[in-house]
């Protein structure tokens, strides 16, 4: 076997403990350590659909706490953000953008960290507005979960049902992802090679991830929310 596949493997693994830890951040592990020996062109799809099986992984042990009313708001307003966050992929500065939003995530993450207010009982016009970044900025810039990530955080939810929401928005957008990615032919028969390969190791990291999230208190969940975006906050400044 190649040694790349190894290293996929490997890193399939660890970025399926962070998200079943976490409720995301897959992505965030796998992306910079795949472009580091493969195109983008086949890291993304391979991400997406790596995304996928988690979060359908991670819905299935979840399934008491899903709540379409928690989850549609945010999808109700990814659907148009994505459409605005195609336009932007082609007029928007992206540099510009990606320190601003690094900047917004550490200052949040911070904080949240150090002052630790009150979570809020947000209305769910909220998570439109949630959604609709979401959608945005991820369709422009590759970085779209943080609002999302945000809102659930900073509602009166418990930690099962904020990863719940999590994980059920990320799949349903991770689902369109992956079709439009298949219809456009960018899913190739290495990218189906590949995962097909890691999801063995995907699902091990996820279960693995996903037991030891049973063990965080509810403010040590939200404590690793805030370290996480801490760190996409300075890799996104670090990559602008």
């Amino acid at each position: 076997m190649p040694f790349h596949y190894i290293l996929v493997g490997f890193i399939s693994l660890a970025a399926g403990f962070v998200q079943g830890l976490s409720g995301f951040g897959s992505a965030l592990v796998a992306m910079p350590l795949l472009l580091l020996f493969m195109p983008a062109r086949v890291a993304v799809p391979f991400c997406i659909l790596m995304g996928l099986l988690i979060t359908l992984q991670l819905g299935i042990g979840l399934k008491r706490h899903l709540d379409f009313k928690k989850i549609g708001p945010l999808f109700l307003g990814c659907l148009p953000g994505i459409a605005c966050g195609t336009y932007l992929l082609k007029h928007a500065d992206n540099m510009l953008v990606k320190k601003a939003l690094g900047v917004i995530l550490i200052c949040y993450s911070l904080f949240q960290l150090f002052m630790h207010p009150k979570p809020l009982r947000l209305k769910p016009y909220w998570g439109v507005i949630a959604g609709l970044l979401t959608g945005v900025i991820g369709a422009a810039f590759s970085a779209g979960g943080p609002p999302s990530i945000i809102y659930a955080s900073l509602n009166t939810w418990d930690k099962d049902d904020i990863k719940a929401t999590l994980t059920g928005f990320f799949f349903l957008t991770g689902v369109i992802i992956a079709v439009a990615h298949a219809a456009a032919g960018v899913t190739s028969m290495l990218v189906i090679k590949l995962f097909a390969l890691s999801i063995p190791l995907i699902v091990t990291g996820t279960l693995i991830g996903a037991r030891l999230y049973k063990r965080l208190s509810h403010q040590g969940y939200l404590k690793l929310i805030y370290i996480l975006l801490l760190i996409m906050g300075v890799m996104l400044l670090g990559t602008a």
